[in-house]
């Protein structure tokens, strides 16, 4: 196959993903929809499973971990409802593909991997794509981004977790900042609820959004290596 018959496959895959698994389904934000409509998710595929890059499910990206489905991305990515002035914190960096989601969207966005090698892959796929507006740290993404390297505000306006906790973690409701926002999966069985919250003073409000399926957070406000409850 010639890399115009790719492009053309690809670009068309990419279409039907914009009008039937997003804008079909309730994903009708339009920065959100242009952002992922930019975005070369194959890019951020392994190649054994690129041509299934744009299909509404997750795939393996390696490491006991997956790519979400682009419905459940534009979704949590539309819940947050990110501006351009937005400083946001993503627990999870993955494959890097929401990570570029996020970027095209706020001010700058800083993204946690506690694996090395799937942030060290996500870093050099970014770059070539020429995403610059993002901070990375290896590191335990449970206890939020580390004290001395936080952003000038000493907070974040929206904190999106990729990855099921079972209790939403202390540290990142104290780095949200006062009237941010934070999407998160919640749960100790295999399904989750994906939760908004919105911090109002002491107050954290909660919105359930729907039921969802991810790997686990693991780290020390998440679960255990050990842990096998969501097994």
């Amino acid at each position: 196959m010639t890399e115009k018959q790719n492009k053309d496959e690809f670009d068309a895959a990419r279409e039907h993903m914009l009008k039937y698994d997003l804008k079909g389904r309730g994903v009708t934000n339009t920065r959100v929809l242009a952002a992922m409509a930019e975005i070369p998710r194959q890019n951020f595929v392994p190649e054994s499973h690129r041509s299934q890059a744009y299909k509404d499910g997750p795939l393996p990206i390696g490491l006991d971990q997956t790519i979400s489905q682009p419905y459940i991305v534009g979704l949590m990515t539309q819940e947050l409802h990110i501006s351009k002035e937005c400083i946001v914190l993503e627990v999870g960096t993955g494959s890097g593909y929401q990570t570029a989601v996020l970027s095209r969207l706020a001010k700058k966005v800083y993204t946690i991997e506690r694996l090395d090698e799937l942030s060290k892959t996500a870093q050099t796929t970014l770059k070539e794509l020429g995403y610059d507006n993002i901070e990375f740290y290896i590191g335990d993404g449970s206890e939020g981004w580390p004290e001395s390297k936080l952003p000038e505000q000493g907070c974040f306006d929206r904190i999106m977790v990729t990855a099921a906790v079972p209790t939403i973690p202390m540290p990142l409701i104290d780095q949200l900042a006062d009237c941010g926002l934070m999407v998160v999966p919640v749960g100790l069985s295999g399904v989750q609820e994906l939760i908004l919250c919105e911090k109002r003073g002491e107050r954290i409000l909660e919105k359930n959004i729907c039921d969802v399926r991810f790997v686990k957070l693991f780290g020390k406000y998440g679960f255990e290596p050990n842990d096998r409850r969501n097994q």
